[in-house]
């Protein structure tokens, strides 16, 4: 590795022209990243409801409803005027409304109440609307517009449309007040003007890097696009004040080394710290690709590209980099802004013991706790009622209640089969409607004399399509039950040769989906963490701590929710833990290494008050940088899985934080004798006194 660094801080104005040339050519391929905001994307390919959904696609006409709009104040002739005009308007590919199901130039007081008021209710009008995905943006607004300030829309259509628009303007502004809370922190916690600014052209070029070459992904999903730039900011970071900082102790111990022999030996001594703080993280984050639910790989790959090129960054650029801008650094150079830690690592020695002790209380109940919350598993609840969305289905579900739509596929032809399935489902209690043609053209009526946009929405390519309007949410123990119902009833009659899809259909997969992918998940992030550790530190008893005590913060974190009765987007619940643990365990890395450091000089007390001055700043620096970045993308998100992301990195960070510098230590001195029994080529000092 010498020769490789020598050759690099021996042309820093060829390695910077370089990575300047990869960063704007980057910056051109971002532009060519597609973002996919629709999370039932993701599911697996063989789930029931894609297949159901590419079965649609391909056999039958009209889609699967996706939004749901709301008139105010009109009457029949109006709503029919209205649904027509939405018909109209490019991208929609079917509009259901109460003429569809019952004759409205009949009195409607004499028809079916239950079915009236599902469409027509107290002078509003609700329609199913149905919009492709090619015009979905531009079909919801203009829907929107038509109705206009009166009117409601809700649906996955308009959640897509919504979430679309608006990330991308929230994406840049969190950045923005990011890249200024990061470039304060780093003045705080810098001696030099300069520094900061060194720190943030090289980590802004590898994550400009990163965000160009995810053009080979093609698209990326909502997740990836929000949080990957964040993350990889405030989880790469130290790398390049760790080597900035050594740089600057081997010229202070080497006054008349030249700075690029003081750089090869800094690069040197940080090699092997850095690599494996990072290598912890790239783990921990490819974890995330072994999930079936594939916003797990597309976060996890695009993450861990992200961390690989910043050690690439911080090994080449930031060499160059700084050789190149030293002596403005030398300049620059001010007294610390912040008091040396001396005392506070005094206080947490009277305290660390009693602090391990309430982390070993809290274990158990934490763990429990965090694996028993209530989530929510897809984006009908991405917006709250703080937004217009939120508003508009608040408003739906108040006049005309919760309602989703399931369309069911069947062969065409036997009609007689067909009544008896219609039977069937009618007979469910939250069945409250069927579009089929057996409901709405007869069993006895031939197709010949049934009109032709109506025949081509409800038989085509084969099948029959039976469109059932259900009184429930769209997702929760009741909507689970109610999709598994109607599953087996659809079974019964059909066994082999049907389809279901809807948005409660594609939700009940997605939460089967993602629930068998939290344990495998987890070990794996865990195991492949703790040999790695294993093979750097050459200990058996420290990986288990170290792991044993960030897990902890991962399951306090998961917990709060639970206490709070907060419930949680399970997206966000699942890879946060991979999150939190492959970006926070470099803190308990770094302060385990300066531990065993002072070890071979001091006793164990002593050695832990020194690891707690010595490790403070870098530990401060790198957790609050975490933490704030998440805080950030937390309060501006919109949507509530990215803001609950945002959240849960922001407070995992900080707890991780905290742990490593108040209970860590306490932890290492109780398993001292532990760990000097098993821990290889290490020297401990030992005073008799320690016994």
């Amino acid at each position: 590795m010498k020769s490789f660094y020598r050759f690099v801080t021996g042309k820093p104005r060829l390695v910077i022209a370089i990575f300047l040339l990869l960063a704007l050519i980057s910056v051109f391929c971002w532009t060519g990243v597609s973002v996919n905001y629709n999370v039932t994307d993701y599911l697996p390919d063989d789930t029931p409801s894609t297949v159901a959904l590419e079965g649609l696609g391909d056999e039958v006409s009209g889609g699967i409803p996706n939004a749901r709009v709301m008139v105010r104040g009109v009457t029949l002739s109006e709503a029919l005027e209205l649904k027509e005009q939405i018909a109209a308007i490019q991208g929609v590919e079917s509009v259901t409304w109460l003429d569809d199901a019952l004759n409205v130039l009949e009195p409607l007081e004499f028809q079916d109440k239950d079915t009236v008021e599902t469409y027509y209710k107290d002078g509003a009008a609700l329609y199913t609307v149905t919009i492709s995905d090619e015009y979905r943006l531009t079909a919801v607004d203009e829907i929107r517009a038509l109705v206009g300030d009166g009117g409601a829309l809700t649906g996955d259509a308009v959640s897509t449309a919504l979430a679309t628009t608006g990330t991308v303007a929230e994406v840049r502004l969190i950045t923005v007040i990011s890249v200024l809370f990061v470039f304060f922190i780093l003045t705080l916690t810098t001696t030099s003007w300069a520094e900061p600014w060194i720190v943030l052209i090289g980590i802004g070029a590898a994550t400009v890097i990163n965000g160009g070459t995810n053009l080979i992904f093609g698209t990326i999903s909502f997740v990836t696009n929000a949080a990957g730039s964040i993350l990889q900011l405030a989880v790469s970071l130290d790398y390049s004040v760790f080597l900035i900082h050594r740089f600057a102790e081997c010229r202070a111990e080497n006054p008349d080394a030249s700075p690029e022999e003081c750089m090869v030996d800094a690069l040197c001594r940080s090699t092997g710290s850095i690599l494996s703080s990072g290598l912890t993280t790239v783990i921990g984050f490819l974890a995330l690709v072994l999930m079936q639910f594939q916003i797990g790989p597309d976060l996890g790959l695009a993450l861990a590209k992200g961390v690989v090129l910043s050690l690439v960054t911080v090994f080449t650029f930031m060499p160059a980099l700084t050789l190149a801008a030293y002596q403005w650094m030398d300049k620059t150079h001010h007294r610390r802004l912040l008091p040396r830690f001396d005392k506070f690592g005094r206080f947490v020695a009277r305290i660390m013991l009693p602090m391990a002790l309430v982390l070993v209380i809290l274990m158990v109940p934490s763990y429990l706790a965090s694996n028993s919350n209530q989530y929510y598993y897809g984006a009908a609840h991405m917006f709250g009622e703080n937004t217009r969305l939120g508003a508009d289905t608040a408003a739906i579900e108040k006049t005309f209640g919760r309602s989703d739509t399931y369309v069911v596929l069947v062969p065409e032809g036997d009609t007689a089969t067909q009544a008896e399935l219609s039977d069937a489902l009618h007979a469910i209690p939250e069945v409250t409607g069927i579009l089929s043609y057996v409901d709405n053209a007869g069993a006895s009526i031939p197709p010949e004399f049934v009109p032709g946009d109506t025949l081509g929405l409800l038989v085509s390519g084969g099948y029959t399509r039976m469109v059932l309007t259900v009184d429930a949410d769209t997702e929760g123990d009741a909507a689970f039950a109610l999709v598994e119902r109607v599953r087996t009833t659809v079974q019964q009659y059909y066994p082999d040769n049907y389809y279901l899809a809807g948005q409660g259909v594609s939700t009940y997969d997605l939460m089967d989906t993602i629930t068998s992918d939290t344990i495998k998940v987890n070990l794996i992030a865990i195991g492949a963490i703790f040999v790695v550790l294993l093979l750097t530190m050459k200990s058996v008893s420290l990986p288990v701590i170290l792991v044993l005590a960030i897990e902890t913060a991962v399951w306090i974190n998961l917990a709060i929710p639970y206490f709070t009765g907060f419930t949680v987007f399970y997206i966000s619940y699942l890879i946060i833990s991979s999150i939190q643990l492959g970006a926070t365990v470099d803190y308990a890395i770094l302060f385990t290494n300066r531990y065993l450091e002072h070890r071979e000089t001091e006793n164990k007390i002593q050695s832990a008050v020194y690891a707690v001055r010595d490790c403070t700043i870098s530990i401060l620096t790198s957790g609050s940088i975490l933490a704030v970045c998440g805080t950030i993308m937390g309060m501006i998100s919109t949507g509530l899985i990215i803001s609950q992301l945002g959240f849960l990195v922001g407070r995992g960070a900080l707890l991780s934080m905290l742990l490593v510098l108040f209970v860590l230590p306490g932890l290492l001195i109780l398993f001292d004798n532990v760990i000097c029994q098993t821990t290889s080529h290490k020297k401990f000092h030992f005073h008799t006194s320690e016994g």
